[in-house]
């Protein structure tokens, strides 16, 4: 819309919303408002209230659930539940996945709407009206495709197709591009301003500030379940913004570190991998050495290579044609995960909530799993000798926690993320993969998973982290990789490197 922001009608208003969860207040006497076509940006650590706001909008809690008033168009608005906000006009791209794996890109987008002629399912109008709605965003997904096949990031593109399907007049994105590359970033924020365009509101939720700052027209930030303050993204900065959020100032994002370059630990030499029953390599020449107390970063787009190789040398993906793997100077061979981790090999995957954690589990059930080898007494776990291990990690990783007891699925992201750092760091590895380790976290968690990182180097440890956040692979890393259709486009120093360098030799091969 070309009309200012102070001349655009209000669209939605809160006022005094606040929310309970027993004795847990995640929502204090919060009020904000959108205004038509506007890009409004959620900033806050973990746990300060964003995604609670967001479902009380959409309908998941419902009303009288909570306290306060929610009004849109200039009406009380009631939701019973997600389909009365439907009808509102209001739809959602929740974080968490919502997703029918055993079922096409196709059927996904029109789940209970799919074209009929008569009893039957209409295929060929089903799969020519996902084809037209691909298209006019410019996704690359195959709308015959199941969904259990893609990738993270794949999955969540289909989720903003769905919702962009529904025409909504107001559009709630919680996190949207927490599984996405580079490229497809830049596409998604394409589509949020040629919403924005048509007179569409968005409500933007994401701990990345460069996409906040490259999208937003008003940023209100939340903390500790407090609305705390709203400003107009012209006349205020990155620096500011984090201070509101955290409550203090953030001087450097990245923390300094000595580097320290020792003895190989990890060595790969020309390393070839397929899938079975495939000709094309998914890896294809693969070679590189990490020393002791260093961080090697991996980038590249999506689908480049980069969360197969991390899985191939743990031992958990696909067949090698060729190249060896040594780990300390000797060969590691392929499909060996337990025998990676007692030799000091230890992965923590892209995305910890499907393979990372047992969310209905207990935090010390989850830290303690792959250290109860060394935890035996005969046949026996000493349950004793558990709790004090898990104590320990809990304090060093400062695990925000009632107890171990707690449910890992009531933790924060950035204290989800501590304890699958937790587990895999508990057997005491030497070399540790990183696979996208602060996706979906707060600037604050990010701060201490990076103080993490650098407690391992100095340690002699030696890190590979895979990042689709290029300053991210800048701050962290002594040397970067970067991957192009399974092959290395690309080293660089990691203090020399820049943005565009990267993402250059990323499109090598493309």
């Amino acid at each position: 819309m070309s009309l200012p922001l102070a001349k655009r009608r209000q669209i939605l208003q809160v006022r005094g919303l606040s929310k309970r969860f027993g004795g847990v207040t995640a929502l204090n006497a919060v009020s904000f408002d959108l205004l038509e076509g506007e890009v409004h940006a959620l900033c806050g650590e973990n746990g300060a209230g964003k995604s609670t706001l967001i479902k009380v909008l959409c309908g998941v809690h419902p009303a009288g659930s909570y306290e306060g008033e929610v009004r849109v168009n200039g009406r009380a608005a009631s939701f019973r539940d997600t389909a009365d906000a439907r009808s509102a006009g209001i739809a959602v791209i929740h974080q968490e996945l919502a997703l029918i794996g055993e079922m096409s890109v196709a059927e996904n987008l029109f789940l209970g709407e799919a074209p009929r002629r008569g009893p039957f399912i209409d295929w060929n109008l089903l799969y020519s009206k996902t084809r037209s709605l691909v298209d006019r965003y410019s996704f690359r997904l195959d709308p015959a495709a199941r969904v259990r096949d893609l990738g993270v990031g794949q999955q969540q593109l289909v989720e903003i197709l769905k919702a962009l399907s529904k025409q909504s007049r107001i559009v709630l994105l919680d996190e949207p591009t927490a599984a996405l590359t580079e490229t497809e970033v830049d596409i998604l924020l394409g589509i949020v301003r040629g919403l924005r365009e048509k007179g569409i509101t968005c409500v933007y939720i994401s701990h990345r500030l460069d996409e906040v700052f490259a999208i937003a027209d008003r940023i209100t930030v939340l903390r500790d379940g407090q609305a705390v303050v709203t400003l107009d993204r012209a006349a205020t900065s990155r620096d500011e913004v984090i201070r509101h959020m955290v409550g203090r100032e953030l001087k450097e994002l990245f923390p300094q570190r000595r580097s320290i370059e020792g003895e190989p630990l990890l060595e790969v030499e020309d390393l070839t991998v397929r899938m079975p029953g495939r000709r094309k390599p998914v890896l294809d020449g693969i070679s590189f050495r990490l020393h002791a107390g260093e961080v090697l970063g991996f980038g590249g787009f999506m689908g480049a290579g980069r969360t197969e190789l991390l899985n191939h040398i743990f031992g958990v993906y696909g067949e090698r044609t060729s190249g060896t793997v040594r780990l300390a100077g000797k060969e590691l061979p392929a499909h060996a995960p337990p025998q990676s981790i007692r030799r000091g090999l230890v992965l923590a995957g892209e995305d910890r909530k499907r393979s990372g954690l047992f969310l209905g589990q207990s935090v010390g059930f989850n830290l303690s799993l792959s250290s109860l080898r060394k935890m035996r007494r005969g046949a026996l776990i000493d349950r004793n000798l558990e709790l004090r291990r898990n104590e320990e990690f809990m304090r060093r990783l400062s695990v925000r926690a009632p107890g171990q007891e707690a449910a890992v699925a009531s933790l924060s992201g950035g204290n989800q993320q501590k304890v699958v750092l937790g587990k895999v760091l508990m057997p005491g590895p030497r070399v540790v993969l990183l696979d996208e380790p602060t996706r979906g976290i707060d600037v604050g968690a990010r701060s201490e998973i990076y103080e993490i990182i650098n407690g391992l180097t100095g340690e002699g440890k030696g890190v590979v982290m895979v990042s689709s956040d290029l300053p991210e692979l800048i701050g962290m890393s002594d040397r970067i990789l970067i991957l192009s259709q399974g092959r290395i486009a690309g080293v660089f120093d990691g203090k020399a490197a820049t943005q565009e360098t990267l993402a250059r030799a990323a499109m090598m091969y493309a």
